[in-house]
């Protein structure tokens, strides 16, 4: 069976590795790798943490690239690729871009869509742009559904998916923390490395497009308001290298004695920083996921998730992206004990480490009965 994975962002890399590691252990499997580059030095960290080499680079990333360019990039990109080679199939992850288009191309050439990490829905195509019609899209061309739980799995069969192609695995990003959180680390190499022991630290990453302007400088604001009133807390930002992000963020955040701004980490070191975390702030789908199976508290910088499970767990809360709502929610997060220790819970919302496999033995079984 020959297997092309697709991806082109740091988080898709991160939640496709441990099924590409999967892949190439597989003795009846032939697989091979397609990265597009939509981001460049944050993907080419998780390939080296996971020891990756891409049979093929599209290598797209452009500055201030639009989605159409992006999109008429990987589907041009593909078309020799995807002409020369006779793949069974063409696995792309989430909702990014990459996966839309990428599922596109394969479309085209009729090539049967494995997408991962399928059936997360807001009901609102503006959020998140544009991922909320990219997976939605992109669910239209798959013939199998890997849905992380069994609520993106109900998400799908009430958009009429026919039941024998969804299959519910749990999110390989759980497969990546695991592999990754038991790996030993250097301290010296850690931002965390002149950060007394005795400060909470707030792990905060925003870099989402309905964060742009107002809500991003909103979000510096309550920043600074925080470490005014509380003189043990201690702020990491690994910032997004997207100009629209960086420079509102740099402006106001950049000379403050306990605010810690850094270039995006690389993931082992990004995992590392959560456990030390009190809590998090994150406009992230990803970290909605992680967050929870280290036991630590999330508020989301948005004013939907299509990851409610974390929310029904009691680990996540949403707080919107406005000055008020932010700053009440971690107040309280700050001052309420009994609020911290019910958002502290660990639980396996969304697998327990396995979802690479199984779904390695659905492609199998499904190539075993077509064949």
């Amino acid at each position: 069976m020959k297997i092309l994975t697709l991806f082109g962002t740091r988080p898709e890399g991160i939640k496709m590795a441990p099924l590409v590691k999967e892949l190439g252990r597989r003795n009846d499997v032939s697989s091979k790798v397609c990265v597009t580059g939509q981001h460049r030095e944050m993907l080419s960290q998780v390939l080296d943490l996971f020891d990756i080499n891409p049979d093929y680079d599209l290598a797209l990333m452009r500055e201030n690239q639009t989605l159409s360019s992006l999109t008429a990039g990987v589907l041009t990109g593909l078309e020799g690729i995807l002409s020369r080679e006779s793949f069974d199939w063409v696995l792309v992850q989430g909702d990014t871009t990459t996966t839309m288009a990428a599922g596109l191309a394969a479309y085209y050439h009729q090539i049967p869509v494995g997408h991962v990490e399928a059936g997360l829905r807001t009901g609102d195509i503006y959020q998140p742009f544009p991922e909320e019609v990219n997976r939605c899209m992109t669910g239209v061309m798959a013939q199998a559904h890997f849905a992380p739980t069994q609520w993106a799995a109900e998400n799908l069969l009430q958009e009429n998916i026919s039941p024998e192609k969804v299959f519910v695995t749990g999110n390989t990003v759980i497969d990546a923390l695991h592999d990754v959180a038991g790996r030993s680390f250097d301290m010296q190499e850690s931002v965390l490395k002149d950060i007394p022991r005795e400060q909470r630290i707030v792990l905060l990453t925003a870099h989402r497009r309905e964060n742009f302007g107002k809500p991003i400088r909103d979000i510096c604001r309550v920043v600074l308001k925080i470490l005014e009133e509380f003189k043990d807390v201690h702020v990491v930002y690994p910032v997004h290298l997207n100009p629209n992000i960086q420079s509102p963020v740099r402006e106001f955040l950049g000379n403050h004695e306990r605010i810690t701004l850094c270039d995006p980490l690389e993931y082992a070191s990004l995992v590392r920083v959560m456990k030390r975390a009190y809590f998090v702030l994150t406009d992230s789908g990803g970290i909605q996921e992680e967050a929870p199976g280290l036991g630590k508290p999330v508020l989301v910088l948005r004013n939907t998730t299509e990851r409610p499970e974390g929310i029904e767990s009691g680990n996540v809360r949403l707080v919107g992206n406005r000055y008020e709502g932010i700053l009440e929610a971690i107040r309280e997060l700050l001052t309420d004990q009994r609020i911290f220790e019910e958002m502290s819970k660990t639980v396996n919302t969304y697998g327990d480490g396995s979802a690479s496999q199984s779904i390695v033995d659905i492609l199998v079984d499904l190539y075993r009965a077509r064949s």
